[in-house]
């Protein structure tokens, strides 16, 4: 069964920085796109980020010049840096993934999410 363990949440400060980790485990697994969803508290979730299996990268206005997904392919593994955070960024971050198996063929699969709080 493939599974996302995402992490890197935490308490940071405004104008700080994290890194949030989301790794795909799982036998013979190819992570070939992803995003990265913010559900701030008692609002619907939306993407902020997101990269395709060509590495093309596609950012909410929120975020641009902010935050930059990425990919270690090898590792089966994206990341969100997030910079210059805000109190409005706080919230869950949940990671999406397409991967692919031998024995599941292509599948979506959702992480449970990392809390982040920006506040003084």
């Amino acid at each position: 069964q493939v599974q996302l363990v995402e992490s890197g949440g935490g308490l940071v400060q405004p104008g700080g920085s994290l890194r949030l980790s989301c790794a795909a485990s799982g036998s013979s697994v190819s992570l070939n796109a992803a995003g990265w969803y913010h559900q701030a508290p008692g609002k619907e979730r939306e993407l902020v980020a997101a990269v395709d299996s060509g590495d093309n990268t596609l950012y909410a206005d929120s975020v641009k010049g902010r935050f930059t997904i990425s990919r270690h392919n090898a590792k089966n593994t994206v990341y969100l840096q997030m910079n210059s955070l805000k109190p409005e960024d706080t919230g869950v971050y949940v990671c999406n993934a397409k991967i692919y198996s031998d024995y599941e063929g292509d599948m979506d699969y959702w992480g449970k999410g990392t809390l982040v709080t920006v506040s003084s």
